[in-house]
């Protein structure tokens, strides 16, 4: 990677060309319907594909899946923090004197197929998809104009995987999304900036901005995934005047999504959709839209070679979070981690098509729903609500005793009519003795249905 003043003079005039350009842009663009402050940009009604998707799938990928250890934060464990069990492990693993930059080479992604990958999404359940372009490491995962060696087309693969992916899920007509994270741990100019409490902007001028101008005027994403952002305010970033572009000029102004991650005190507070925090569960029904990201590996996002079975979230775990989600009025986003050659491992694959085999019967469910007045029914079963106009869909994640399942909150009618996504017949009900319903679920035992980790009920003519 260059570094020192080289990387310094290359920033500046990437800077200058880059201000050169959003001046004249601004010259010729007619007035902006958002203006760069909060107010205006969080009045931005978020497009609705977003909330009918429900589903995506987060790929993790980039230089850290080399070493594939500890996690994707393999670097700044091993630079940064220097934990000494990570420098044990490149010396074990690697030539004497190996530095981070060394593994770029080896990061080969020569096993990428990105229609397989495309066609497993599908298969997944996926409505759309988000790619890391760019980790807190640096590596760009196409050829940016301000990344210089250290993307994936100068070195590594030396391919644009950024562009092949995006070409290969819109021919199946999933929407694409993009990671992009607005800090790098070890970049020079950032450092600086870092040092001068962040009132200067060399890091920010002379690569972020121009890359996030680059993917977007280049892939045209339907959602930006905004990362790194916890060290400086939004006004280091200029993340107001960029959103502000986005949504008034740029290709993608009409269908665009962005999440909350623009700068301290952002996550929760500003943006498109929120995700407040990895992980994020509200555990209420929140008055905003949001996401919860969530990996199979439940101790890292990128590939680990040393994973054992039980830190892997099986079937049942990924169901629960995902109808808990939805309920919520939340997307659900599971992440995976291919390996340096570009596979993904068999068990994410079996994860995932376990979930979209689920989703091929319960999708009605999830899909362009919206939530019921009652998120989750204080009863056993642990059932949970999701609705589409006058249908109501009672998703119960336990099989009851006797096959009898007791819904407390809604109230049957004259129309009343109950039958469960996957089975033909509609079932037996009656009136329970708290004005609930009284479902006689099918005979036959659970294990001898088509899915075994939850099972969805159809509720029609109900208040």
């Amino acid at each position: 990677m260059e570094t020192g003043r080289g990387l310094f003079l290359r920033a500046a005039a990437a800077a200058a060309a880059w201000l050169c350009f959003v001046g004249a842009a601004s010259a010729s663009a007619p007035p902006q319907r958002y203006t760069p402050d909060w107010p205006s940009l969080d009045a931005r009604p978020l497009p609705g594909w977003f909330d009918a998707a429900k589903v995506g799938v987060f790929v993790h990928w980039g230089v850290f899946s080399v070493p594939a250890w500890g996690s994707e934060w393999f670097w700044w464990h091993w630079r940064g923090e220097k934990q000494p069990d990570f420098d044990r492990f490149v010396q074990a693993r690697f030539p004497p004197g190996t530095s981070y930059a060394d593994f770029a080479p080896r990061f080969t992604a020569h096993d990428f197929q990105p229609l397989q990958w495309a066609r497993l999404f599908q298969q997944a359940g996926a409505r759309y998809v988000v790619l890391t372009t760019k980790h807190h490491e640096g590596f760009t995962n196409w050829g940016s104009n301000v990344s210089w060696n250290w993307n994936s087309v100068d070195t590594g693969p030396h391919r644009d995987l950024v562009g092949e992916l995006g070409d290969a899920l819109r021919e199946r007509n999933i929407h694409y999304g993009l990671y992009h994270s607005l800090f790098e741990w070890f970049n020079p100019l950032y450092l600086l900036d870092k040092k001068n409490g962040f009132k200067s902007q060399f890091f920010v001028y002379g690569k972020t901005l121009p890359e996030l101008y680059e993917l977007v005027l280049r892939y045209k994403p339907d959602l930006i995934w905004s990362d790194g952002d916890w060290e400086a305010p939004d006004t280091y970033w200029n993340s107001t005047s960029f959103l502000a572009w986005l949504y008034n000029d740029s290709p993608v102004k009409d269908t665009v999504v962005v999440n909350d991650r623009w700068g301290t005190n952002c996550s929760c507070h500003h943006g498109g959709f929120y995700n407040c925090q990895d992980k994020y569960e509200p555990g209420t029904l929140p008055d905003h839209k949001w996401e919860m990201c969530s990996s199979i590996d439940r101790r890292s996002w990128g590939y680990r070679s040393n994973m054992q079975i039980n830190e892997l979230m099986d079937e049942s775990s990924i169901i629960q979070e995902l109808v808990q989600t939805v309920s919520y009025g939340g997307n659900y986003l599971l992440n995976v981690g291919p390996t340096k050659e570009g596979v993904i491992a068999p068990v994410f694959q079996e994860r995932l098509l376990a979930l979209g085999k689920w989703l091929g019967i319960n999708g009605e469910a999830i899909y362009e729903s919206k939530p019921w007045r009652i998120q989750k029914e204080n009863c056993t079963c642990s059932t949970w609500y999701t609705s589409k106009g006058e249908t109501v869909y009672a998703i119960f994640l336990t099989w009851p005793e006797s096959s009898v399942l007791i819904l407390p909150s809604p109230v049957s009618s004259a129309t009343t009519k109950v039958t469960m996504l996957g089975f033909s017949e509609p079932l037996k009900w009656q009136v329970a003795p708290d004005k609930g319903l009284k479902i006689m679920l099918p005979s036959a035992v659970p294990s001898l249905l088509p899915l075994q980790h939850g099972w969805t009920l159809k509720l029609v003519g109900v208040a």
